[in-house]
C-alpha cells in the first residue's frame, strides 16, 4: 500500500510555511552577505587596480554606497540584489514575513537607486535621496529582527543569546546614527578610511553576525530535538519539519 503524502500535508505546509532547513539556510545566506560584503569592496578595488596596473591609492570607497562608482560596482549591486531575494523569500511567522519582505524591497531599492555622485544632476540627486531612504529603512528593519524577533522573550532562549541579539540591534542603530552625524558634520572627510564607511561596516557586520547566530541557533535546535519554544517566534507561528519519505507497504 502506498501512502500519498500530499493528502497528509499539515495546514502550515499548505499555507507555504518553510521548513526549518530552508529558514536556516536563508538566515545563513543573509548573515554571510553581511559579513563578507564590507571587506570585499575595498579588497576588490585594490585587486582590480593591481591587476590592471593602476595606482592602488584610494581603494577605500567613501562609503559602501560609493562603491557604485568604483571597480566593485557589480559586486555591490549584485550582492544587494541577492540579499533582497533572500529576505523576500524568507518565511518564519506573520510579522517576520512582513518585515523580511519590506527589508528585501529596500535592499533592491538601494541597489537600483545609486547614491548621488560628485557634481550630480537634479535627477541624480533625487535618486540619491531615494537611496538614502531605502538604506536607512533597510538597516532599521534588520535592527528590528535583532531586537524583537531573534530575542523573543516568550521563548526559552538562554539569556546570553538574547543579550547578544540585543547588542547587535543596538549597534546597528548606533552606527546608523553615527553615520548621520559624520555625514552632517563632515568629520573624518580627510581620513583614508572615512567614518561613514566604518559605521556602515559596523552595522552590516552586526546584522550579519545576528543572522548567522540565528541560523546556528536553529540548527542546534534541529539537532537536539528541543522544544520549539527554544526558537523565538510569534504565537501561532509554525516551523515545519522536513517530511520524511513515507514508507511503502
Amino acid at each position: 500500500m502506498t501512502h500519498d503524502s500530499r493528502a497528509q500535508d499539515s495546514p502550515d505546509t499548505r499555507r507555504g510555511v518553510q521548513d526549518q532547513r530552508t529558514v536556516m539556510f536563508l538566515r545563513l545566506g543573509v548573515g554571510l552577505i553581511g559579513i563578507l560584503l564590507p571587506p570585499a569592496l575595498p579588497f576588490g578595488n585594490w585587486l582590480a587596480a593591481e591587476v590592471t596596473g593602476r595606482s592602488t591609492e584610494g581603494f577605500w570607497p567613501g562609503s559602501m554606497s560609493a562603491s557604485y562608482y568604483t571597480d566593485t560596482r557589480n559586486v555591490f549591486v549584485g550582492t544587494l540584489c541577492a540579499l533582497g531575494v533572500f529576505l523576500i523569500c524568507y518565511r518564519f511567522d506573520r510579522r517576520d514575513d512582513r518585515w523580511s519582505t519590506a527589508a528585501g524591497v529596500f535592499a533592491v531599492g538601494v541597489a537600483l537607486c545609486p547614491t548621488s555622485p560628485d557634481g550630480a544632476s537634479d535627477v541624480q540627486r533625487t535618486i540619491g535621496v531615494f537611496h538614502l531612504v531605502f538604506a536607512s529603512l533597510l538597516f532599521v528593519m534588520l535592527a528590528m529582527f535583532c531586537l524583537y524577533s531573534f530575542r523573543n522573550p516568550r521563548s526559552t532562549q538562554p539569556a546570553r543569546v538574547g543579550t547578544a541579539y540585543l547588542a547587535a540591534g543596538v549597534l546597528i542603530l548606533v552606527a546608523l546614527l553615527l553615520s548621520v552625524v559624520a555625514g552632517v558634520t563632515g568629520i573624518g572627510d580627510d581620513w583614508s578610511v572615512q567614518p561613514l564607511f566604518l559605521c556602515e561596516w559596523l552595522a552590516t557586520w552586526s546584522f550579519g553576525a545576528a543572522w548567522i547566530g540565528a541560523a546556528l541557533e536553529l540548527a542546534a535546535h534541529r539537532r537536539g530535538g528541543s522544544e520549539t519554544a527554544a526558537v523565538p517566534r510569534q504565537p501561532g507561528g509554525a516551523l515545519v519539519e522536513p517530511r520524511q519519505p513515507e514508507a511503502q507497504s
